[in-house]
């Protein structure tokens, strides 16, 4: 304790004075050095000190009088006093100034505390300030009563009105519809989220989603509520249009068939509690694949749209009219009385289709036939009223004289039949990859020599359950669902393996047909021949492709340079089922054909039928005058293949001299026929070589 200069003598109001006053305005050493002079002259002590908390004082006096300042349990310091004899009301003076100097700085202590704390809350708040108007969104409070209380930076840049602007005025003033609910915010407390539509300054209607929460003062009691809003236009139409693509038909701007389904079913329910009737149609257009597939897709897209066009103007208002797939609509008819009123819209619709459509300089035509299912008799639902309108439409096209004006309602027994036609469909697109389909064979003779010259592939279907499947049975179908185009090219590649085979075991050529359909005969038909000669290294002369007159139909120089094509590689061309189309003998000259086949239809009736007999003389004839070789097919009796001798006829084929036959049996003939020919022992050992079953 060091000795300090004798202080003037003080009373304690004056020591309590100086002490306010020393810890108000001292901090430190002099704050500590200035309480021990006041010690010092309220007690006329020579050696005293103050010694803050924690601080050992080096130098105590023996015998020095100690007095801690505490308050509330909390010590600051302590005063040391000596040099004198201190009387019990030194003690009391000295404990009283402790007590005082404790409480003195026990409240600065706080004051500091609380100062800092102010100054941490107003820093924070501007922190917090900045944040607010620097994130992206739009955050702005409001009163209870809906009136804007602060308004973030995001808030100006989203509806373009400034704080001063926006502060103090009802929510309102932002809605983008009068009549709008103002009450499905601010009922709340806060919590909600939804997608609301708002407007801007400057008049702008934008789509925000908008996230409430509530606003509550220090005794969690709700003042009002802070709204979070961001601009989501932009989500809100590409959401748009990715429902306008779902649900309606990117050409024509009709239901698809999801959005229709849904549209008749609730239609039907307001049919059953009224006890009323309801109609599906469903409408296939005639002869819009020749037009698509001639003219081009983009003369079909637009005619589609024309249809579409005149089809929804025939209809009423509550009518529903859809757009499935293709050339295939559909319509929904409600509220109607009486079922048979639909065979009335049906016609109608037809009507409407009749006149031509003018699309890309073509004047074009197009019909519809139409199949009908009605509420509630042949379906409860839209899927199966659709499924039954489409059988009933099937069966429409297939016996209508004029399919431009046939109109078929559903019936239980064409259900039946379609289920066996689904059947075999699916059966056959089994068959094509699981190895069902073989080829047999049918020969071809020559009337003069009686020798084999060609033969006819023909596909078989071998069913693991039913066994054989008739040609008739599904040849027609794969014609009407495109599996012919498939099943042809199966046939093309078959057919030249095993004429390769024959072909490497020495065999003379002859020519093995192939029959091509309408739907195969496109540009690329010469080079998938072309590419499948080469792979199997057969030589063309091995194969001859058998074109029905229907084929020739349409584009006549089209298919004449498709002809040319196949032609230069060396493959013969026959004209299958000749006299039953309607080409014209004015480009028949022009066609670079081998032969002229004469349709078993003509056959039949030889040599009795005097009509059959003169249209076989003449197709004789005309092929041999125009150069060409003339085969007949379906020779089954003696007397026909007599009157085809005398007429001129050079090749027959049929079960007079030989069924169809599978590959096996097929070579057993070919060998047992070039030794009636007295080819020798060197053209049966060839054949002898061929691989059974291949």
């Amino acid at each position: 304790m060091s000795r300090m200069p004798a202080a003037a003598p003080i009373d304690f109001a004056g020591g309590s004075a100086a002490v306010c006053d020393a810890v108000l305005k001292l901090r430190g050493d002099d704050l500590w050095a200035e309480l021990g002079r006041i010690a010092g002259a309220l007690l006329a002590s020579p050696h005293c000190a103050y010694i803050p908390e924690g601080v050992l004082h080096p130098h105590m006096v023996e015998g020095a009088l100690l007095q801690e300042v505490r308050a509330d349990g909390v010590c600051f310091g302590r005063y040391e006093v000596a040099g004198r004899a201190y009387s019990v009301d030194d003690l009391r003076q000295l404990e009283a100034l402790a007590g005082l100097t404790g409480t003195l700085m026990q409240v600065h202590s706080l004051a500091q505390r609380t100062t800092h704390a102010y100054a941490q809350v107003e820093a924070q708040l501007a922190h917090q300030s900045q944040i607010l108007d620097q994130i992206h969104e739009s955050v702005l409070t409001l009163d209870r009563m809906g009136y804007i209380t602060s308004w973030n930076k995001g808030a100006e840049r989203l509806f373009g009105y400034t704080a001063l602007e926006a502060v103090g005025r009802n929510i309102l003033f932002l809605y983008a519809d009068e009549d709008q609910d103002v009450q499905d915010a601010f009922a709340e407390q806060g919590g909600r989220m939804m997608e609301v539509r708002r407007r801007k300054k400057s008049g702008e209607i934008f789509w925000a989603s908008l996230s409430l929460s509530p606003l509550c003062d220090l005794e969690d009691r709700p003042t009002g509520l802070i709204a979070y809003l961001t601009d989501i236009t932009e989500r809100k139409l590409a959401e748009e249009r990715l429902h306008h693509l779902a649900y309606y038909h990117e050409l024509t701007g009709l239901p698809n068939r999801t959005l229709f389904g849904r549209l008749v079913d609730q239609a039907l329910m307001v049919a059953q509690r009224n006890e009323s009737t309801a109609c599906v149609l469903y409408l296939d257009l005639n002869r819009f694949k020749l037009i698509n597939g001639t003219l081009g897709r983009r003369v079909g897209d637009d005619l589609l749209r024309l249809v579409a066009e005149r089809l929804r103007n025939a209809l009423r208002d509550e009518d529903v009219v859809a757009h499935l797939s293709g050339d295939e609509f559909a319509v929904g008819l409600f509220d109607i009385r009486q079922h048979f009123e639909a065979t009335t819209v049906a016609q109608k619709l037809q009507s409407a289709l009749e006149a031509p459509f003018l699309v890309q300089g073509h004047d074009l035509r197009v019909g519809a036939s139409i199949g009908i299912s009605v509420y509630p008799q042949d379906g409860q639902d839209a899927e199966t009223l659709l499924r039954m309108a489409d059988i009933a439409m099937e069966r429409a096209k297939e016996h209508a004289e004029n399919p431009d004006r046939s109109v078929a309602f559903y019936r239980l027994d064409m259900n039946e039949g379609m289920q066996q036609r689904m059947l075999i469909e699916s059966g056959l697109r089994h068959a094509l990859g699981n190895g069902e389909l073989i080829l047999h064979y049918q020969p071809k003779f020559e009337i003069g020599s009686s020798r084999l010259v060609g033969a006819e592939a023909l596909v078989r279907w071998r069913h693991p359950v039913r066994g054989m499947v008739p040609p008739i049975e599904f040849i027609p179908l794969a014609e009407s669902t495109g599996l012919i185009v498939q099943v042809g090219e199966w046939v093309l590649e078959q057919a030249c393996a095993q004429a390769a085979i024959w072909q490497r075991a020495g065999l003379p050529p002859f020519r093995l047909a192939v029959n091509v359909s309408a739907r195969e005969f496109t540009p690329s038909l010469p080079g998938r021949v072309a590419e499948t000669l080469r792979r199997y290294r057969l030589d063309p002369h091995w194969l001859e492709l058998e074109i029905t007159e229907s084929t020739l139909m349409h584009d006549i120089e089209h298919v004449i340079a498709i002809m040319d094509r196949i032609s230069a590689l060396g493959v013969a061309l026959s004209l299958d089922d000749f006299g039953t189309g309607y080409s014209s003998l004015s480009y028949l000259k022009r066609f670079p054909i081998d032969t002229l086949k004469i349709d078993r239809s003509f056959t039949t009736g030889i040599p009795l039928d005097p009509s059959d007999c003169a249209i076989a003389s003449t197709i004789i004839g005309m092929g041999r005058k125009l150069g060409h070789r003339v085969i007949a097919e379906g020779v089954e009796t003696v007397e026909q293949l007599e009157f085809l001798r005398q007429a001129g006829c050079d090749e027959v084929q049929g079960y007079l001299y030989g069924k169809p036959l599978p590959a096996y049996e097929f070579e057993k003939s070919l060998r047992e026929n070039w030794l009636l020919m007295g080819m020798g022992e060197a053209a049966s050992s060839a054949v002898r070589l061929l691989p059974v079953g291949q």
